[in-house]
């Protein structure tokens, strides 16, 4: 994930590091304050802290996005090297080029001055950019990922608050229905099914949907079970394609990743016309589980967004599967489309 950091930090930091090299040259190396605040002194040390800025931000939104993101730390360490050749580069130019027109003098002397001793030597000056930022880099995703586990749990304690206060008594709730179910099931068989559907559709939302990781098995009968009891309320005028292709036994997925798709279907989409069938298709392939949807617009609904739910769970996605999901959705005329691939756990 990639991180959100305002640019000004970086701006901020460098400042204070701009100020330390003058203290430092005034408090150390024993430099009179107007050799240090001399022109020529200070165009070859805004150069300087320049080329290393422009390798601070480039292996920060570069290389470390890249390769410590996704935790390739071998690819990380062998872009180090590019990102010194890269700052050798950038400060022979400010310093050799541009200052020199500006000043008429070298930093450099005409020996030190030759390719292979000049980059040996700014390896030696450039390493401290890429330590400090990759330092820097793995604080902020550090500390974005200690927010990110903190919002999780505070979204966790929401769904888990509203689904208690949603709950009247489910032991009174189950014997209800089972008494239900046990008065019809010599009299109409149909409609104790439906009951015995219902109870087991809403023991998964009291019992397992508050659970980080569900068996897959569950979370598709659950599907199943909702699906069932929606067609009994659209009675012969439901139409919509279901399939599920593949098998699957004892893998693990996010709880309730499935059914916000399947429920945003029968809230928004038009089921009720055999010319424009909607569809609802779950695939397991190897590791990997598919979901698709796809469904007619019914008149006057915004698929701008998909409110928040859909971001509720976009971050759930990104907590539990990193960067290992895709998850797209499609708005074109009046059709809409979702397709969600994320990984098994076994």
């Amino acid at each position: 994930m990639k991180l959100k950091i305002p640019f000004y930090y970086h701006v901020l930091l460098f400042l204070g590091l701009f100020v330390t090299f003058y203290l430092w040259d005034i408090g150390v190396s024993n430099r009179k304050l107007e050799s240090v605040f001399s022109s020529m002194y200070f165009f070859f040390n805004t150069g300087f802290i320049l080329s290393i800025f422009i390798v601070y931000l480039l292996n920060f939104y570069l290389f470390c996005d890249w390769f410590l993101n996704r935790k390739k730390i071998l690819l990380y360490f062998l872009s180090i090297p590019v990102s010194l050749f890269i700052f050798a580069g950038v400060r022979y130019f400010l310093q050799e080029v541009v200052v020199f027109e500006i000043t008429g003098i070298h930093n450099y002397g005409e020996e030190t001055r030759r390719i292979g001793y000049y980059i040996r030597d700014n390896f030696f000056f450039g390493l401290p950019a890429i330590i400090l930022s990759a330092l820097s880099y793995l604080f902020w995703q550090f500390q974005n990922a200690h927010k990110e586990n903190q919002e999780l749990l505070l979204e966790n304690k929401k769904a888990q608050l509203q689904m208690l206060k949603s709950q009247v008594s489910p032991h009174f709730l189950f014997n209800t229905l089972n008494s239900f179910y046990s008065q019809l099931i010599l009299k109409d068989d149909k409609m104790a099914s439906d009951i015995l559907v219902l109870s087991d559709l809403l023991r998964y939302v009291i019992t397992e949907t508050e659970k980080d990781e569900v068996l897959l098995c569950k979370e598709i009968q659950f599907v199943q079970n909702y699906i069932h009891l929606q067609q009994k309320r659209f009675e012969d005028q439901l139409y919509l394609d279901f399939e599920i292709d593949g098998s699957y036994a004892s893998e693990k997925i996010l709880s309730s990743a499935l059914i916000h798709f399947i429920e945003n279907v029968f809230k928004h989409a038009k089921l009720n016309n055999p010319d424009e069938k909607a569809l609802i298709s779950i695939k397991i392939k190897g590791d990997f589980l598919e979901l698709s949807t796809f469904n007619y617009n019914v008149g006057g609904e915004n698929y701008s967004s998909t409110g928040i739910g859909f971001e509720n769970l976009t971050k759930r996605l990104e907590y539990a599967y990193r960067d290992q999901f895709i998850l797209e959705k499609t708005a074109e005329n009046n059709t809409f489309k979702t397709y969600l691939k994320i990984p098994l756990k076994k």
